[in-house]
């Protein structure tokens, strides 16, 4: 695939601040107390304006006819009889057409009707909230409605990325590029704590409530998982990584190139909201191990995490940084995907290693030993058994529809719970 030469970096307008780590607590008391004062959600940025609604519902085993309708209320000038339509297939809890009358697609509509129950794991106020907020910031298209289960925008011109692609250093140099850019925006005078854990015991109290009786014979049962969820959540709050505005989801088909432009954007704002910076690189550089078939060999190289690395801080700071910036990060970016700094290696040891970048030296102290042996990734048809289809991801392309077996395990927020094979 072509790339497209060196393109300006942006500069940011501020610096991020680093936060205040959040007091050590027993796992899931600050979320039960969240839940039981009605809070749905960590704090969120303002709606900017409101965006129009139709009752109308879109038959997902039939989406064409209500597709249709929607058209015609937003572009009554079209024709009905003109109207061509596209089906996407790679989403996986959603379901995608594209409605348009020129051949370049140019003004081109996109329906995307919602995954059943997946109201139980995203906020779709907050989706919109989001989707507002990047629009504003230059970083999404445009929203044009919403209806009773789904919503309307804009069509993004490009061509979703693949693991293959993202791994080309123009390409990566571009992802990092633009996930700074969204990690610098700040929609409120504060930072609200990371939603990650907030998330995890939602999934959590589903996994209970929802999936526990189906669960087969080789998932861990659900008190040894939060178990570990609750070392985690011990160790990786005591890293003091920025909590920032956060993609949380960024898989290669969440990725849209236009080489005409030469950018790259993101879309599916399903799980966007404010977490740890840290988290949200470590969960993409997960994608480059592939996705129907993974193998964590092509997990990023410490050579290559670095030269991304440098790229993102570069265009979130507008200035030069110096390699300790760069070296601290890598260490973050890699506890937080239970990888060791220095060598690559799953994070199931307790030793201390020693990397050096240029002139600096940096000792990275890795995640103690786990008191229990951390999770293994969940068989894909673990979770398709339990009968909640609704917890893979979603994505564009034409490929047909195939399930992740490390994105079905649960939502991505939960990425950071799987053990990296060794190579």
């Amino acid at each position: 695939m072509a790339v497209p030469p060196s393109a300006p970096q942006p500069r940011a307008s501020f610096h991020l601040r680093r936060h205040t780590p959040c007091p050590q607590c027993s796992w899931g008391m600050e979320e039960k107390a969240a839940a039981s004062a009605g809070c749905r959600e960590p704090p969120g940025p303002p709606r900017a304006a409101a965006v129009a609604y139709f009752g109308i519902s879109v038959d997902p085993d039939d989406i064409l006819p209500g597709a249709l309708r929607l058209i015609q209320e937003l572009r009554p000038h079209w024709k009905p009889e003109q109207v061509r339509t596209k089906r996407f297939t790679d989403g996986i809890t959603n379901k995608l057409v594209a409605c348009y009358v020129e051949e370049d697609m140019q003004d081109c509509v996109l329906v995307r009707v919602y995954g059943e129950r997946t109201e139980l794991l995203v906020d779709r106020e907050n989706e919109v909230r989001n989707f507002q907020l990047l629009r504003a910031h230059g970083c999404a298209p445009r929203l044009y409605c919403t209806f009773q289960n789904g919503l309307c925008y804009e069509y993004m011109q490009g061509v979703a990325l693949g693991p293959e692609h993202i791994r080309e250093p123009r390409l990566f140099r571009l992802i990092a590029l633009e996930m700074a850019k969204i990690h610098t925006i700040h929609a409120n005078g504060s930072l609200p704590k990371p939603t990650l854990w907030h998330k995890m015991y939602n999934y959590f109290t589903l996994v209970k409530n929802e999936i526990n009786p189906s669960l087969s014979a080789d998932v861990p049962k659900v008190e040894v998982l939060e178990q570990e969820l609750a070392w985690l959540k011990e160790h990786l709050s005591q890293l003091e990584s920025p909590v920032v505005f956060c993609h949380n989801d960024l898989l290669c088909k969440n990725i849209i190139y236009d080489s005409i432009k030469g950018h790259v954007r993101f879309i599916d704002y399903e799980y966007a909201g404010y977490n740890y910076q840290a988290f949200d690189i470590g969960n993409h550089f997960n994608e480059f191990a592939g996705v129907n078939e993974v193998d964590y060999c092509l997990y990023p190289a410490r050579e290559t995490q670095l030269q991304w690395l440098h790229y993102y801080l570069q265009a979130q700071k507008g200035m030069a940084v110096t390699p300790r910036e760069v070296e601290r990060l890598y260490v973050q970016v890699n506890k937080f995907a239970l990888v060791r700094s220095d060598p690559i290696q799953p994070v199931l040891q307790g030793e201390a290693s020693s990397v050096s970048l240029g002139d600096a030296k940096v000792t990275s102290h890795p995640i103690p030993p786990l008191p229990i042996r951390l999770a293994r990734p969940v068989p894909q048809s673990s979770i398709l058994r339990s009968g909640v289809h609704t917890l893979g991801q979603g994505g564009r392309g034409d490929r047909s529809n195939q399930t992740s077996p490390r994105g079905n395990m649960l939502p991505n927020v939960l990425s950071c719970a799987s053990v990296l094979s060794p190579c």
